[in-house]
């Protein structure tokens, strides 16, 4: 059996369903797809019974008080008939008519106007149990699709880190690298790679004989990132680093 018939039909039994054509949300939620013609089929109808509903309620209330207009006349038309006029016989008769006609239409009406209820409630009933079946569908797509997303997040945090860790293992290699030509050479002949590779290191080596193991022992002191840091100390590791800059 279909998961309509054995899950949501019983869910839906003896609940009080809105009417969906006239709930704002149900209208905001089905704009991000493409209803199915089976769908607005049921969307018309229930908009169409709704309006006749309408209808036919109006046109009840003026019957009943064409009805009252008529019987009204009735008293004064039957006193004008016993005196022997002709022309009010002939009115007479035909508010007789009139009052038998929208006596009919009276029936007529309220047998319908009793109907509509559960027609509209059935296919209310009908489009309600197609809504749930495509929010269900739409709601596995996205799981799948939500977990799909969170396995490439994961990832590429792994990712991340060991790039981070790269990078970090790259900048030491380097600052050694500094240092010892640095040492070797001096300050003049290495500032012509420490102006082109590391602009920082220039900072580090100024008239004030800073020396550039102050730069490697300030690096050194920074905490290093590991593939074992959290997702919130990896955070805050990269916010502290771009404040630094």
């Amino acid at each position: 059996m279909s998961r309509t018939e054995t899950i949501f039909k019983p869910a839906l039994q003896g609940k009080k369903i809105p009417i969906l054509t006239l709930d704002n949300k149900w209208h905001r939620l089905f704009t991000q797809y493409n209803p199915s013609p089976q769908m607005k089929k049921w969307e018309e109808e229930i908009n169409n019974m709704l309006k006749r509903q309408g209808k036919l309620t109006t046109e009840i209330k003026e019957i009943k008080v064409l009805k009252k207009k008529m019987m009204d006349e009735i008293v004064g038309l039957a006193e004008e008939v016993d005196q022997g006029n002709k022309k009010a016989e002939k009115k007479l008769a035909e508010h007789k008519r009139l009052i038998d006609e929208c006596n009919e239409k009276l029936e007529a009406h309220n047998d319908e106007l009793l109907e509509l209820p559960a027609l509209i409630d059935a296919t209310n009933f009908n489009l309600m149990l197609f809504t749930m079946e495509i929010c269900y569908e739409q709601i596995k797509n996205n799981t799948t699709e939500i977990k799909e997303i969170a396995e490439w997040i994961i990832q590429i945090r792994k990712e991340l880190k060991k790039k981070i860790i790269r990078k970090q293992e790259k900048e030491i290699a380097n600052n050694n690298l500094y240092q010892y030509m640095h040492q070797l050479f001096g300050g003049e002949v290495i500032e012509i790679f420490d102006m082109q590779y590391h602009p920082e290191i220039k900072k580090v080596i100024e008239p004030d004989k800073v020396k550039v193991t102050e730069f490697a022992e300030e690096k050194s002191k920074e905490p290093e990132i590991t593939e074992d840091n959290t997702d919130e100390e990896l955070a805050q590791m990269l916010a502290n680093k771009a404040a630094q800059k």
